[in-house]
């Protein structure tokens, strides 16, 4: 995974654990995860809108 290895995302985990606090941490996963989503979400309709044109320019 971007070529880290587990001892460096541990050091990661620890210093995001150290700045934010325990009980932050999985609100903080929530909202980039939801950010994730919509960003793949967009992403998909973006190649929907793009392979209809393609299909509507074809069929005229």
């Amino acid at each position: 995974m971007f070529g880290l290895g587990m001892g460096e995302l541990l050091v990661i985990l620890l210093i995001a654990l150290l700045l934010f606090g325990a009980q932050k941490l999985p609100e903080i996963a929530r909202a980039i995860g939801q950010s994730f989503n919509y960003f793949k979400k967009g992403l998909r309709d973006v190649n929907d809108e793009i392979e209809n044109n393609k299909e509507n320019k074809k069929r005229k």
